[in-house]
């Protein structure tokens, strides 16, 4: 069993690794009652992970081995904090009357938050509790995991579509793309608030058809209020040094501000809200 420790204020930035080690694989979650989870690190001021000023929780745990992924310390349960849900709900509550001022809330992000369903959706409800707004960064490869009583406590999905083709998708994430597509559609037909999110890579994600797939695959759908075109950055590059984990994107420069435009434009000609 591992020991509960103390969530401190951090940054996505930060390496944690090996903190518990004696956690269960990330595959073999027993979700319970959530009372207790693993958690990365939280920030107190972003205005990027949703509408507002939000309070970002990154939990532990994550099913996708992208490769590009800028927090592989978020892959494994071991690398996370032992904590209870009630805790992080306690630390919430000092940040709450801040949050409602500014129109902010809360978002998890990780790692994937459909990991500890059990668990994030405790800190979830406990938000709501707050009267915060509440969303959750997901790849939505576990989109069965978020049940009626999940999205019930849940305003806003930031949904990582990484790519509209099965076997690009397959060669990114190591993983099948259907069950994102699948979670998408239940989210458009529950008319549940959607930002989409698109991690452009040049060499994997940026071919023109891959882009385009993608806009056809989102514009019907009315639930979709944004889509946001994320460029690929090298800050994660020292965990993967750090972790001694292969990776493939040492040489991968950023996209180029043409690229982005260009991106950019296919989804907004799509018709599409695009940023």
């Amino acid at each position: 069993m591992s020991q509960v420790g103390t969530l401190e204020a951090g940054n996505r930035h930060d390496l944690h690794v090996g903190v518990s080690p004696d956690a269960p694989d990330e595959s073999q979650v027993k979700n319970g009652d959530g009372a207790f989870g693993y958690c990365h690190s939280y920030e107190t001021s972003s205005r990027y992970d949703g509408p507002g000023l939000r309070v970002v929780l990154f939990v532990s745990g994550c099913l996708l081995r992208c490769t590009y992924c800028h927090n592989p310390d978020t892959w494994h349960l071991k690398d996370g904090t032992y904590v209870s849900a009630q805790t992080v709900i306690d630390r919430l509550g000092g940040f709450a009357s801040a949050l409602r001022a500014l129109n902010g809330g809360l978002t998890i992000s990780g790692g994937e938050p459909l990991v500890q369903s059990a668990f994030t959706r405790r800190i979830l409800a406990g938000a709501k509790s707050f009267g915060l707004h509440t969303a959750i960064e997901t790849s939505g490869y576990l989109g069965d995991r978020a049940d009626d009583d999940y999205l019930s406590v849940l305003d806003l999905v930031l949904l990582d579509i990484k790519s509209s083709n099965a076997e690009t998708y397959r060669k990114v994430t190591s993983r099948e793309l259907a069950p994102t597509l699948k979670f998408a559609e239940r989210l458009a037909a529950l008319g549940k608030p959607v930002w989409v999110r698109f991690t452009l890579v040049p060499g994997w994600t940026d071919d023109p058809d891959n882009v385009e797939g993608i806009a056809r695959f989102v514009a019907p759908m009315k639930n979709v209020e944004w889509v946001e075109v994320q460029p690929f950055h090298q800050l994660g590059a020292f965990k993967w040094k750090a972790m001694t984990l292969e990776y493939k994107n040492a040489k991968t420069a950023s996209p180029t501000p043409d690229l982005i435009e260009r991106v950019i434009e296919q989804f907004r000609d799509a018709g599409c809200n695009a940023r």
